[in-house]
């Protein structure tokens, strides 16, 4: 068995999720109690569930770095969460503040997730994939992952997160 192999077999089988959707649209509609959607959130719950873990809860927060980093620092220290999933906010629009938020708190980024997720994205989208800012590292042990806010570009990001997120928990807690 190759190393990696035998990493990816070590890890855990089943990991907790958190799923963070990153809106301020949909965060004024839930504190006003105006009716809304969260497409992207359900997605990714569908697809980590599908794939053997569990969703152990949900947040929305607006696009606001201090929510967002408050959020994400609560999860950190939360023991019953392996992996933290952001969708939303990851563009280049003024108020996509959620990389700026997130990426001072890990201590290892992959870029190469990053890099997949772009090629991916341009091979379904075309150069406008440029313009994302999806990003995953590790910090306090736990996987943390930013993607952009559209169902699809959920998809696009667990399908590459989810096959080795057991691979990356084992590594990050070794």
């Amino acid at each position: 068995m190759r190393p990696h192999e035998e990493h990816k077999a070590k890890g855990p089988r089943e990991l907790s999720f958190w799923v963070v959707t990153v809106s301020t649209s949909r965060y004024e509609a839930m504190t006003s109690g105006r009716p809304y959607t969260d497409e992207s959130g359900d997605r990714a719950v569908e697809l980590i569930t599908r794939a053997g873990h569990k969703v152990v809860g949900r947040s929305l927060v607006k696009d606001d770095v201090l929510m967002i980093r408050g959020v994400v620092l609560d999860l950190l220290r939360r023991p019953d969460v392996d992996v933290i999933v952001l969708t939303g906010g990851t563009g280049i629009a003024r108020t996509d503040v959620t990389v700026e938020a997130v990426r001072p708190l890990l201590e290892k980024e992959l870029e190469g997730f990053g890099d997949i997720f772009r090629l991916r994205s341009y091979q379904e989208v075309g150069t406008a994939a440029i313009m994302s800012r999806a990003l995953a590292g590790v910090a306090n042990g736990k996987l943390v992952a930013a993607l952009p806010g559209s169902p699809n570009a959920v998809e696009t990001g667990l399908n590459i997160i989810l096959p080795e997120a057991p691979h990356i928990i084992y590594l990050a807690r070794s």
